[in-house]
């Protein structure tokens, strides 16, 4: 069975944006930590929240 693909919009309601950013984020940091130890790669990343608060990843 195949999954169908789901249309990107904008989470309206302020507080389910807030948790999905959350679980987003820590996914593509787990990601990028990943992306670094597989590859032996160096590995950037920032990230702003929607509240302008930021995340920051450095392999290096």
């Amino acid at each position: 069975m195949v999954r169908g693909k789901t249309q990107m919009k904008r989470i309206e309601n302020a507080a389910s944006r807030q948790v999905t950013f959350s679980k987003r984020r820590n996914g593509l940091l787990k990601k990028a930590f990943e992306l670094s130890v597989l590859c032996d790669a160096e590995v950037a990343l920032i990230i702003f929240s929607p509240r302008g608060k930021l995340y920051e990843f450095s392999s290096a």
